[in-house]
């Protein structure tokens, strides 16, 4: 039995579900070797390798999250600041939600991958996010996740009904910015320029009224292109200008590697990863990533040299 061609979709599956993508690939190696330890017992006749390979990962993925907070983005816990000047202390006591690095595995569809869904996802029991994950996205059969879940088609097609209110309420989860757009592409291209220029004024005008900046892990966030742009001269003041980015994708949408300047001159040290939401030709959303374990993930160098360093565009 050969389990490595789910190996990509499980891990989505479990990213989705717990919001880590660190935890998503622990935990599909455990589904793998709980497959192989039970593969004498399955039954090919009840299940395809596929539906009986997600049962496991599913009761996996709901052990994992008994007792657990959810974890979730900055504006997910409160009001925007309007505090330009806030200190900018990490809060490494909360589970922050992570990026997904698409890179890393060949997932067929992304939009359901992206960053607003999975933390609306965040906000939902266990059971009825695996439920709207597998229906609604995986489209399974009710009869099937009621199999998977040990429990009743009506309970699951309950469960789905709930997960589709409660996910609606938090709002944002419709949002979709395909990186491979040509208008997407040109929108974070001007962005870039501008940020390699420390041009706060044309970020501005590339942003919508209400854009939000948040940067996990610190709980700050600002809502507003004007908060933004004030926020963006602070950054340039703090760390400097000269910054260099590279574009790549996260979670389906086109994400940023930054690197600030090193003092003295010395190249350029990994800042952040940002996952940008381009809507209606503007950047509406950045979520800054500055954990380095989220560079580790997506394979960035730590820091680069001088005037040999040329992002990829």
């Amino acid at each position: 039995m050969d389990f490595e061609p789910y190996r990509g979709e499980l891990v989505a599956y479990c990213y989705r579900m717990l919001g880590s993508f660190h935890e998503a690939e622990d935990l599909v190696q455990e589904t793998m070797l709980r497959a192989w330890r039970a593969r004498d017992r399955y039954d090919a006749t009840r299940a395809s390798v596929r539906t009986w390979l997600y049962r496991i990962a599913t009761n996996a993925c709901l052990t994992a999250l008994e007792g657990r907070a959810r974890r979730p983005l900055p504006s997910g816990l409160g009001a925007p600041s309007e505090d330009i000047g806030a200190p900018l202390a990490p809060a490494l006591d909360v589970p922050w939600l992570e990026p997904f690095p698409d890179a890393r595995h060949d997932v067929e569809a992304r939009a359901d991958l992206r960053l607003a869904l999975v933390a609306a996802l965040q906000v939902l029991p266990p059971r009825q996010r695996a439920v709207l994950v597998l229906r609604e996205v995986l489209q399974f059969s009710a009869t099937e996740v009621a199999e998977q879940l040990g429990t009743t088609a009506a309970a699951v097609n309950s469960a789905l009904q709930r997960a589709r209110g409660a996910v609606a309420e938090v709002g944002g989860a419709d949002e979709v910015a395909e990186p491979g757009d040509p208008e997407v592409r040109a929108v974070v291209q001007r962005y870039v320029q501008a940020f390699e220029a420390a041009d706060v004024p044309a970020l501005v005008r590339l942003l919508t009224d209400d854009a939000v900046l948040e940067m996990p892990p610190v709980p700050l966030w600002y809502r507003g292109s004007r908060d933004y742009g004030r926020f963006l001269d602070r950054v340039f003041a703090l760390r400097g200008t000269g910054w260099r980015m590279t574009s790549l994708t996260a979670n389906g949408q086109p994400a940023l590697a930054a690197y600030a300047p090193e003092p003295g001159g010395g190249g350029h040290r990994l800042h952040s990863l940002q996952v940008v939401t381009v809507t209606g030709g503007r950047v509406a959303r950045t979520v800054v990533f500055a954990d380095p374990r989220v560079g580790e993930a997506f394979g960035l160098p730590a820091r680069t040299g001088g005037d040999a360093f040329r992002p990829e565009r």
